[in-house]
């Protein structure tokens, strides 16, 4: 039988040996005999890796306006030098842990004897005798040195520990140890926990305080004043108690302290605070970065508007809460609080794919593409999958202003005439495709305004056709949508799926009257020391003219004031703004994604795993609220934007609404008041001919009669 195994079968034995081993005359040459076996070979670490060892330090991130998110790191860590570290949190953590660190060489015999005593008595591991500097061998060799109880360990904490003493002095070897020790919640080293617990500075905790953390490293989670605070508040006054007997307090101070309530700081663990936002830039700093993303102390600046943030998780919930309550209809599926109560019973969370409604909601700021705010799902706790960035859904109608702009682009205006009859394609399976409107009927010849602001499908797969599926495919790239695009008709009303980012950011090329700028969340980096060490450049591209894209801000301001989404309108949100609802043939996404001059925000629900939501579920009414609650929430605090300048090259025209010609007296239909790009507006009159010119795909062929030779003009930030 090993050595190792008798230790393990009969424990007893091996205390008897400790009492050997570290005791008596022979003690020495004893220990230095079993040092030499089992540490050969390089079996025990040498602590000339410590020259170099710096504990790991969390990379901090923080909010655009420079308040504190979270850390990122495998350790949340915060180093402070010992000189800064108060008298009393020092005495707290010696007196408790090791109250003759100052007067042993790494190893306490007192110690020894008696714990060894104890454990023979016991049959067993009853209580050991680290030493702070035995911990600290511990902690930073965790790698090589188990954190099994058995003897062997203790055996090569002792010899790394008296490897330490003999180089470094004691105040670097508690400086080392106060910065590695785990303090439970997620924190190493006093500083860190001194933030998580009491929300200040180390250097400014009181003695009650200094004695919580010291009775922490008797058990981090046994006396988390978090979850135990009576427990917690037990152990402190004990430690307080072993801080009066050494000396280190008198006895008023200990009764003070004793008597002093558990005052713990507002909870603000990693997690609270926008978490799909924080792993999103978490997965772009550490294919930046890699592992110096967790050891260096990165300083991140995020465009996170925090405000921004609470707004949209509110009203995206608030909004999912009502559908699940059926405010908006009968509600069939498990709602988020049952499907939380069958948790609490001990049902399982975290599945794959969550049994409950879903939301995700982006806001960005179109001038940059700084995202301000982003909900990726209902509960990061029990899914972290982001739907926001990570999804894949079909747009729906979201994407009919792609092949709208593509058709302002090509040269057609809002009025053209569009016909909105039934139409049957030839499928490549051999199989024939018949769209349908979403209220199964057919209006004629409408307007392209029309067709836009009513959502109405067959138009927008005609107009698709006319300008072609390579130019709209074009035109989806160059809006910032990577994903793949077959060519196929059923796109043109939103079949090719999406991620919501995307979508929800291609919007910025109506808002900036033709910039795209791509979604993006880092601003600066700095290392420990304040340098700024990586800024991203924001990618911006002009896409549309400035008139081309105020004739589909125009056109998409009608969504909100009289088309799909007119209740925004109606209940009083009256800042400019254009938008586009979206719902999927089957009722299983329903969108809506809005913008003003300074800020673009969508919103999509749906579930992981796609269903119809409810009958007749569609993104006006389920989506559409809440994005103006956020906008609503938003603009209360913040000065509402002006309306987009009309450009010079925009120029009006009275038109026949229903030929989408000239008007004069011999037209039958009203005379409405249309806007055009200069050079592109109608010459032919009603009474010209016997009737509409409904968009075919030889009316494509206006697009070569445009120049493209002057660059875009980019509005100003």
């Amino acid at each position: 039988m090993s050595l190792s195994s008798m230790l393990t079968r009969r424990p007893w034995i091996g205390w008897v040996l400790v009492i050997g081993l570290f005791g008596g005359a022979i003690g020495v040459g004893v220990l230095a005999g079993a040092w030499a076996v089992i540490c050969r070979s390089g079996r025990c670490p040498s602590i000339a890796a410590l020259e170099q060892y710096v504990p790991r330090q969390t990379s901090k991130v923080y909010a655009a306006d420079g308040r504190f998110i979270t850390e990122l790191g495998l350790e949340r860590r915060t180093l402070v030098r010992l000189q800064d570290i108060p008298k009393h949190v020092r005495d707290a953590v010696v007196m408790t842990e090791d109250r003759r660190f100052y007067q042993h060489a790494g190893i306490d015999y007192f110690r020894i004897f008696g714990a060894a005593l104890r454990n023979i008595r016991a049959g067993g591991y009853a209580q050991g005798f680290s030493t702070i500097t035995m911990q600290l061998a511990r902690n930073v060799f965790s790698d090589r040195i188990s954190r099994e109880k058995t003897l062997l360990r203790k055996v090569k904490e002792a010899r790394v520990a008296r490897a330490i003493e003999m180089r470094y002095s004691k105040d670097k070897i508690l400086e080392l140890y106060l910065n590695q020790v785990y303090l439970g919640n997620g924190a190493y080293g006093v500083e860190t926990a001194s933030q998580r617990y009491f929300g200040k500075s180390v250097r400014d905790v009181t003695v009650a305080e200094a004695a919580v953390l010291a009775g922490l490293l008797k058990g981090p989670e046994r006396y988390n004043p978090r979850r135990f605070a009576d427990r917690a508040i037990q152990r402190r006054n004990t430690v307080l108690e072993l801080m009066r007997r050494g000396g280190a307090i008198n006895d008023a101070d200990a009764s003070l302290a004793k008597a002093y309530p558990l005052q713990l700081a507002e909870r603000s663990e990693s997690g609270d605070i926008a978490p799909y936002f924080v792993e999103w830039v978490r997965q772009e700093l550490e294919a930046h970065f890699g592992k110096r993303l967790y050891d260096e102390g990165l300083k991140v600046y995020t465009s996170l508007d925090v405000d921004m943030q609470t707004a949209s998780e509110r009203a995206l919930e608030n909004q999912l809460q009502a559908i699940e309550a059926g405010r908006h209809g009968a509600y069939k599926h498990l709602t988020y609080e049952a499907y939380l109560a069958r948790s609490a019973d001990g049902g399982e969370r975290g599945a794959a794919n969550a049994p409950y409604l879903q939301g995700a909601f982006v806001a960005i700021d179109p001038r940059s593409g700084a995202v301000r705010a982003m909900v990726g799902g209902r509960d990061f706790g029990d899914s972290k999958f982001n739907r926001a960035v990570q999804a894949l859904r079909q747009p729906g109608s979201t994407f009919k202003p792609v092949v709208y702009a593509t058709a302002i682009h090509e040269g057609f205006g809002p009025s053209q005439v569009v016909d909105d009859s039934p139409i049957s394609l030839d499928q490549v399976s051999g199989e024939t495709w018949t769209p349908q409107n979403y209220d199964l009927k057919f209006q004629g010849n409408v307007p392209l305004r029309r067709a836009l602001y009513m959502s109405r499908n067959v138009p927008a797969i005609r107009t698709g056709m006319a300008v072609g599926t390579d130019a709209v495919i074009s035109m989806a790239r160059r809006f910032g949508i990577s994903t793949p695009i077959p060519p196929y008709p059923s796109i043109f009303i939103g079949s090719a799926d999406v991620y919501p980012v995307q979508m929800i950011g291609a919007y910025s090329v109506f808002a900036n009257l033709g910039l795209h700028t791509t979604p993006h969340a880092i601003l600066k980096v700095e290392n420990a020391e304040g340098k700024v060490i990586w800024k991203p450049t924001p990618n911006r591209e002009a896409v549309l003219s400035p008139e081309e894209a105020w004739l589909m801000v125009s056109m998409m301001k009608d969504v909100v004031v009289r088309g799909t989404a007119a209740r925004i309108w109606s209940n009083g949100f009256r800042v400019p703004a254009g938008g586009k609802t979206g719902t999927t043939n089957d009722g299983a996404d329903v969108w809506f994604i809005g913008y003003t001059a300074d800020l673009v925000a969508g919103v999509w629900m749906g579930f992981d795993r796609p269903q119809k939501i409810k009958s007749n579920a569609q993104g006006g009414e389920l989506a559409a609220p809440a994005w103006a609650a956020f906008m609503t929430e938003v603009y209360r605090r913040k000065p509402q934007p002006p309306d987009w300048p009309r450009p010079d090259g925009v120029v009006t025209r009275e038109v026949d609404a229903a030929t989408g010609r000239l008007a004069n007296s011999s037209c039958l239909g009203a005379v409405v008041t249309e806007f055009f790009v200069q050079g592109y507006e109608p010459t032919q009159s009603c009474s010209d001919a016997s009737g509409p010119t409904p968009m075919s795909a030889d009316s494509a062929r206006i697009r070569s009669m445009r120049d493209t030779t002057n660059p875009f003009r980019i509005p100003p930030q």
